[in-house]
């Protein structure tokens, strides 16, 4: 009996520019203050913020969910 073929191995990572990425992506700096750019749940409170959909912001900690007008 042949043992079964390996696996090929995996591609190594591409190095290049890391984007601009995490929590700092939900706040904008105006002078001496930070601003929050998303709205933030009203169920869970002023730390979880509502992620932007095409059509609704929904809040991925309980689910809370807003339909956007077009």
């Amino acid at each position: 009996m042949a043992a079964p073929p390996k696996p090929a191995a995996k591609p190594a990572a591409k190095a290049g520019k890391s984007s601009k990425k995490g929590i700092w992506n939900l706040y904008a700096k105006t002078g001496d203050k930070l601003e929050r750019k998303n709205k933030s749940c009203p169920k869970c409170g002023p730390g979880v913020f509502l992620a932007k959909h095409t059509n609704r912001l929904y809040c991925g900690h309980c689910r809370y969910c807003e339909f956007i007008k077009q």
